[in-house]
């Protein structure tokens, strides 16, 4: 199963590749072919206005991961950071930044999303700006807990004994020691986002036609589904498969990475 994740994520990865070389047209619109299945002309078949569906997926795909990619990183370093600060100094800098977090612990993740994304308009700028006003909660919260546990370790305690400064400390002495751990949790993120962004764009608050994404996409195929069962299936499965890969290589991530089940091997 382990190979076999890592074969999915690899196929992705060559498929996007493969669409930059190929420049595929994902808006071409060939009427003759509307709703077809799969063909030696189109082998995943066409959409409800003739487009390829492959092209429409490997444009798709690129977006998903360009979001996922840009989320992640905004959401990580604006949550590290947040974690790092309320983790080391503690007492009020903690309450109060812990008081803001769990402000957006309150509410769901994807419906803070679906509201800031109503409020600011459609659009992927708009997507990307109310994903990552949701996101970074989780690495504060994972960051905070570890640099309690790590601020009062000898290291930390003799580097600072011998002058070292506040940023020093947490970027060169405690930052590496919980890297494992966040790096885990940015796989899971990826996943995350791209659920997220499928989900905006299937209500319309996501990425905007012409532009492929795979939950507007879904959302057009549930019209067809019974004339023309393979739109959804097609969509469905790629989804499907690409967002489980990334999870099952985050176990394994995680498992690799943890010393103790090393141990217990």
């Amino acid at each position: 199963m382990k190979n076999f994740s890592y074969a999915i994520l690899g196929v992705w990865l060559i498929a996007v590749l493969a669409g930059h070389v190929m420049h595929l047209d994902p808006n071409a619109i060939d009427l003759n072919v509307v709703l077809h299945g799969p063909s030696a002309l189109h082998w995943l078949g066409a959409d409800d206005l003739g487009r390829d569906l492959l092209a429409r997926i490997l444009s798709g795909v690129q977006v998903s991961f360009m979001v996922a990619m840009v989320v992640t990183a905004v959401t990580m370093v604006v949550g590290v950071f947040v974690g790092l600060l309320a983790g080391f100094y503690g007492g009020r800098v903690d309450q109060i930044l812990m008081q803001i977090t769990d402000i957006f612990l309150a509410f769901p993740g994807i419906l803070l999303a679906i509201a800031f994304a109503a409020v600011l308009g459609p659009g992927l700028d708009n997507l990307i700006f109310a994903l990552c006003l949701t996101g970074w909660v989780s690495y504060a919260r994972l960051t905070r807990g570890q640099t309690m546990s790590l601020r009062n370790r000898q290291h930390v305690l003799a580097a600072q004994s011998l002058g070292a400064t506040v940023p020093r400390l947490l970027l060169l002495h405690i930052l590496p020691l919980i890297a494992s751990l966040l790096v885990v949790e940015a796989t899971y993120s990826l996943a995350s986002v791209m659920i997220a962004e499928a989900s905006l764009s299937f209500l319309g608050l996501g990425i905007q036609a012409p532009h492929a994404s795979w939950g507007a996409m879904l959302r057009d195929a549930v019209r067809y589904m019974l004339v023309a069962p393979h739109y959804v299936l097609i969509v469905g499965a790629c989804m499907m498969s690409l967002i489980l890969a990334i999870n099952l290589c985050g176990d394994y991530l995680r498992d690799s990475l943890d010393v103790r089940t090393e141990k217990q091997i």
